[in-house]
């Protein structure tokens, strides 16, 4: 600003000309003239600065979409810029809308980032389990668990215990229902109820904790796992400790807590209907990223064409195996002594067989169903446990 000040006093003097002047201040002839111009014009004000911006930007995002953007955030807090753009690209197509980075600003600028801890992805792929079944389908693979346990309302005392399955390969969520205690007879009410509407999975993979697991039982299976046993679908237990082996639920739960159980509702019938509004919004308007094209789950799953039995049928052993009555202390009788199986599992029949080892002896095989529960030792006459699922002829 002084600067050209000086230059229009030093243009006053009419002893030099203004292409003198310009060599002086080390400025172009043209821009010379201009400054003159600008000042015989408005004199001191245009003297100062101006910005260089442009008058038009073609990528300018249009307020209405900024408001469209920032309400859907408002509406679904736990939406990322990601999960917006997916959105409003399935829900809008025909508007065009800005890139996720452009909607990850947008929502910067208005304070509405959820900072989240970066997650390590090689510590993730550290703790995979290469045994556990892979989810190449629909009802190939349901995993089930209990989120923890929260109190309902001010006051009331009692807790809710929401029982979560979901279809490992599309994400559905088969089953979202606060329970008042996680006791084998209410889960598996539920379960009886998710196997008539969808139908039976291959896989049923849990953690290690009650009701799915037992952990002084052998092969850790309880009365609900054998039930599924009973039923064909194969327990699967991920390693203790290693929550992440079943990361794709427990990331599911973290979405549900953040949603749908802060705060509590008052008591248990409004908190069922919170879990139902999100299980339907989860599973048919929520793009989820692990999907193709990132749509809802509803795009990718379809009920499985394995029926539930409403009586079971009979347990139908190899030919050549010896049935044996589990009594009701879990005992089987084998040659004048009693070998101990499971109380699980009293008052079924399990199947007595040889098979041959790796060292060329023989040794018994015992069965219940499809599982195999042990290998019975002829000289101790004791059972080693060596649990593994034996696929159906």
């Amino acid at each position: 600003m002084s600067e050209r000040k000086a230059f229009i006093r030093a243009c006053t003097d009419r002893r030099r000309t203004i292409a003198q002047i310009c060599i002086e201040f080390g400025i172009s002839e043209k821009t010379g003239y201009k400054v003159l111009r600008r000042f015989r014009k408005e004199h001191d004000e245009l003297l100062e600065d101006r910005s260089h911006a442009v008058l038009h930007h073609p990528f300018r995002i249009p307020g209405e979409v900024k408001e469209k953007i920032l309400s859907l955030k408002l509406a679904h807090p736990q939406y990322g810029p990601q999960t917006i753009h997916d959105w409003l690209i399935q829900n809008e197509p025909g508007q065009r809308w800005p890139a996720a980075s452009s909607i990850g600003e947008i929502l910067k600028r208005n304070g509405l980032v959820n900072q989240h801890r970066k997650r390590d992805r090689n510590a993730e792929r550290a703790h995979l389990n290469s045994s556990l079944t892979k989810a190449s389908e629909p009802n190939l693979v349901w995993t089930a668990d209990f989120k923890g346990q929260f109190r309902l309302g001010r006051g009331s005392g009692k807790y809710c215990y929401p029982l979560t399955v979901m279809d490992l390969n599309s994400r559905f969520i088969l089953c979202l229902k606060g329970l008042e205690t996680t006791a084998i007879h209410e889960t598996r009410r539920e379960f009886t109820r998710i196997f008539r509407e969808y139908g039976l999975p291959r896989v049923i993979r849990t953690d290690n904790g009650v009701p799915f697991a037992q952990h002084n039982s052998i092969g850790r299976l309880g009365q609900l796992a054998f039930w599924w046993v009973r039923l064909g679908i194969k327990p699967e237990h991920i390693r203790p400790g290693r929550p992440g082996e079943n990361g794709a639920h427990e990331r599911f739960h973290r979405t549900l807590k953040d949603t749908a159980t802060r705060p509590s509702s008052q008591s248990m019938k409004p908190q069922q209907e919170r879990f139902d509004a999100f299980r339907v919004e989860y599973n048919t308007l929520r793009p989820h990223r692990s999907l193709k094209e990132r749509r809802p789950p509803k795009h990718f799953y379809s009920s499985s064409e394995r029926s539930f039995p409403e009586h079971l049928p009979p347990i139908v052993y190899p030919d050549g195996a010896l049935m044996r009555r589990v009594s009701s202390c879990g005992f089987i009788k084998w040659r004048g002594q009693e070998i101990f199986i499971s109380a699980n599992i009293a008052g079924s029949y399990v199947g007595i067989f040889e098979v041959a080892s790796e060292e060329g002896s023989d040794e018994l095989s015992v069965r219940f169903a499809n599982m195999q529960l042990g290998l019975l030792d002829l000289d101790t006459k004791t059972l080693k446990p060596e649990v593994r699922w034996i696929e159906p002829i």
